[in-house]
């Protein structure tokens, strides 16, 4: 069981709109209820609603409770540098939209393997953030995280200055070939590094979930909503301290106000309810492939194959989930894509488990490739 219990976060990544306007008289409303209940972490970004989030926290937040009441994380991303000035014009631009003098946590947002990673190095924005720490305009530092277990290892290693790591953690990505929740949250517990998690209900898709998996909840609670399934499950995780949730109406407001409000851990009984979930929903077909690579040494066409497997794997357990693209683009930015399969066969001639991967790589294709 856990111990100090995690504190909701309201994600403003989802908010309603109307007529493609956010809607701010249901934002006020939702923000009012949330810090009425005492709760007070509040996560924007740069770039969400296109830049349009941050300046909702001036309109729903500052210009409406005392700064004392609240915290605002934001975070700064990668792909709007094109050198180290780019650090400090967009953290005054981020301030100045959300009516801020200072924030109260401060990420690099989407840190993973490649461009991103490399991006935050080139432009020193570990030491960079020191530097705004000592100026009074960040008082936490930490990142957002999409890469794997060895590169997070790394970047801990590089830079203990981090105070905290925000990761997407949630019952169905624990294992996940591609998400790796269950060992990145191994590793920052081994630091002892406080968590923020992102994606407890992987982008709504455990809350709106299938009649015959709600059926095994409301068997066991029937009072309970999905979603409150999945945020329980990782609030009785220790060493977690935020859990967002990107809510876009009311009812999700009041919903997870219920689950944080006389928190209840999960029961041993319970957790055997998510293991029977999560064995039931992860329950598809998959490739069977081991990784053992010796398709890769000889592809003309130089395609990753098991990790090209990896993102069908996770597409054939969840159609919608958009992490498996980016992955995907992560990946072929610097090796084949599916498409570029040419059916030589040399792949098949060496696969240990006699896969066919031509037939595989097609069916690649037309669930990545078609996406980019």
């Amino acid at each position: 069981m856990a111990g100090k219990v995690p504190s909701l976060g309201f994600g403003l990544m989802r908010l309603p709109e109307v007529d493609g306007n956010i809607d701010m008289d249901t934002v006020c409303s939702m923000v009012d209820l949330f810090m009425e209940k005492g709760f007070t972490y509040f996560d924007t970004a740069y770039v969400y609603h296109g830049g349009k989030s941050e300046s909702v926290i001036k309109e729903a937040l500052v210009g409406r409770y005392p700064r004392e009441s609240y915290t605002v994380a934001t975070k700064l991303p990668a792909w709007a540098m094109q050198s180290e000035a780019d650090r400090d014009r967009i953290l005054d631009e981020q301030l100045e939209r959300a009516g801020l003098e200072y924030f109260d946590y401060y990420l690099l947002h989407s840190l993973e393997d490649g461009g991103n990673y490399n991006t935050y190095e080139k432009f020193d924005c570990f030491n960079w953030a020191m530097e705004k720490k000592a100026e009074g305009k960040i008082k936490r530092f930490g990142f957002s995280y999409h890469g794997t277990p060895e590169l997070l290892v790394k970047v801990l290693d590089l830079h203990p200055e981090v105070e905290f790591v925000q990761i997407q953690l949630n019952y169905a990505d624990w294992d996940n070939a591609i998400v790796h929740s269950g060992k990145l949250y191994e590793i920052l517990r081994e630091r002892n590094i406080p968590i923020i998690v992102m994606e407890p209900v992987k982008g709504g898709t455990l809350a709106q979930v299938d009649d015959d998996i709600l059926e095994i909840f409301k068997e066991a609670r029937p009072d309970k909503s999905a979603a409150s399934w999945a945020m329980r499950f990782v609030g009785s995780l220790d060493g977690i301290d935020v859990i967002l949730s990107g809510m876009s109406n009311k009812e999700q407001v009041m919903d997870n106000l219920d689950t944080f409000t006389n928190f209840e851990p999960l029961s041993d009984s319970e957790r055997q309810v998510i293991d029977r979930v999560t064995k039931k929903m992860l329950a598809v077909p998959l490739i069977q492939c081991t990784s053992c690579r010796y398709c890769c040494d000889g592809c003309p066409s130089n395609i990753k194959i098991p990790d090209v497997f990896s993102a069908v794997n996770t597409l054939r357990k969840f159609p919608t989930d958009g992490r498996p693209h980016f992955f995907y683009g992560g990946l072929t930015s610097d090796s084949g894509k599916a498409s570029d399969c040419i059916g030589c066969g040399q792949c098949e001639a060496v696969c240990p488990q006699h896969l066919p991967i031509i037939e595989l790589m097609k069916e690649a294709a037309e669930k990545l490739d078609n996406r980019q």
